[in-house]
């Protein structure tokens, strides 16, 4: 039994703040063709109650389809709830689409509007994608509810790459327990007002395989120090699949050490970020991992959004988190690791199919390339801009982090940073020269956003003090 194999559970649990159960039985999923189908199955077959969490549910025909399915199992009698992302649905979905699910008996919360009292609060966003029914099973992953991870094969445009699984068995209990937990974070209630004894007893177990659950929540940071861990103690592999990987330093420093040390680490990102930001601010960590060793693939296909990893054949991680601070310290996310080495080898083929649909990332003279060229049919793909807080909140801290590289030396920069930083610079150009010649421009704004802050600190001050009395 290799290190990581046996740290894999008391020691994980205690870094991460997971809830671990033994006895499950966990199905690999592919995206949303092949998932799709499983949560629409699974929500007509309820007998209970069916909890939805999504950080998306678009207005869409995907969508529609999931409405209907909760129309009508509202109108058999089960207890439906769906918890929605504000900023998340907010140009995707109409008030109307949870008008209708309220009006035929589905519970429908927010979370996270916008309040005049706490303007910073619009940052912490639910990134969590569940599905949970009666008790028995659950669904999770990466894949939000929408057409883009539908595809359409008519015009030929496949889905976006993504990952769930499916969990029966004491698990279950765990990741119901994490969706109670938004469901009570959303509500507008007073505090104390929320339905918290409701709570699902584990299932039997079915299964003979470990899952721990990591419910993610702002400031909490439990995934961050495992995904640390993991690339310190991994002994022979350690691969790597993210959407927005924007990392901090100190986790590219684990994953080159790990490299260095003989660790076969390899990282596949898109090769075209519906979020070109972020797609930039990853490509400035390249180059440090490509001199350690690290293999870096770029997606060929349409998005790439899955966020998993499989280390040393046993351990396996699926989830919403991808590998930036907004996942790791201000969104909601829910992440399940598996100790099984069946399921380590499902995900290590899947990894290697999506390989060969990948173009590797090399250094050639000390300049990024690409291992073989790509043609303009491997980028055909539209990408269509998201909007969404945790990017933005990982696309400034990367690009901060860049500028900052560039004024202390403290790191070697590449060509692939020279976007940023010249982007930093004419920015700042632009912001200078506009204080110059139109102040206005610049005062108004700073000025209704202190005051905006004001009242949200006074507020707050003020309710505090009212509390305590």
């Amino acid at each position: 039994m290799n290190p990581l194999e046996a740290l894999a559970s008391k020691s994980f649990c205690r870094v991460a703040e997971a809830r671990q159960s033994n006895g499950n039985l966990v199905l690999l999923l592919r995206d949303g063709p092949e998932v799709f189908p499983a949560w629409l199955a699974a929500i007509n077959a309820a007998q209970t109650t069916v909890w939805l969490e999504n950080y998306i549910i678009q207005e869409d025909a995907v969508g529609r389809q999931f409405a209907d399915a909760l129309i009508a199992a509202a109108g058999r009698g089960i207890k439906c709830r769906v918890l929605y992302d504000w900023l998340g649905c907010l140009t995707r979905t109409s008030a109307k689409f949870w008008r209708e699910l309220r009006e035929a008996g589905a519970e429908v919360r927010c979370y996270n509007p916008p309040q005049l009292s706490n303007p910073l609060r619009w940052i912490s966003r639910d990134h969590r994608k569940v599905l949970c029914v009666d008790g028995e099973i659950v669904f999770t992953g990466g894949l939000c509810i929408g057409h883009d991870w539908l595809g359409d094969s008519a015009r030929g445009i496949p889905p976006w790459r993504d990952t769930a699984i499916q969990i029966r068995g004491p698990a279950v209990a765990d990741v119901c327990a994490a969706f109670t937990d938004s469901w009570e974070a959303a509500d507008a209630a007073p505090a104390g007002a929320a339905d918290a004894g409701e709570k699902t007893p584990p299932p039997a177990a079915c299964g003979q395989v470990d899952v721990s659950v990591i419910a993610g929540r702002p400031n909490s940071m439990g995934l961050y120090r495992l995904e640390q861990l993991v690339a310190e103690i991994a002994e022979t592999s350690l691969w790597l699949t993210d959407g927005y990987f924007v990392a901090t330093t100190v986790y590219v420093r684990a994953l080159t050490g790990a490299a260095r040390a003989g660790v076969d680490v390899r990282l596949l990102v898109p090769g075209s970020s519906n979020w070109p930001v972020v797609g930039a601010l990853s490509q400035s960590a390249y180059r440090p991992l490509l001199q350690a060793g690290v293999r870096v693939f770029e997606w060929n296909g349409p998005m790439l959004h899955a966020k998993t990893a499989v280390a040393d054949g046993c351990w396996t991680r699926i989830g919403s988190s991808n590998s930036n601070l907004a996942s790791w310290v201000s969104n909601r996310e829910l992440d399940v690791t598996i100790k099984d080495a069946d399921l380590a080898a499902q995900m290590m083929a899947l990894y290697e199919a999506d390989i060969a649909n990948s173009t590797e990332v090399v250094l050639r003279s000390g300049r990024l390339g690409l291992a073989k060229p790509v043609s303009s049919g491997e980028k055909k793909y539209a990408r269509s801009r998201q909007t969404s807080a945790g990017r933005l909140l990982s696309g400034a801290i990367g690009f901060g982090n860049t500028l900052g590289a560039s004024f202390s030396q403290r790191r070697t920069l590449g060509r692939s940073d020279s976007l940023i930083i010249s982007g930093g610079g004419l920015l700042l150009l632009l912001l200078g020269l506009t204080g110059v010649f139109a102040p206005r421009v610049l005062a108004w704004p700073l000025a209704a956003i202190a005051l905006w802050t004001a009242f949200g600190l006074l507020s707050h001050g003020l309710k505090l003090w009212r509390s305590d009395g």
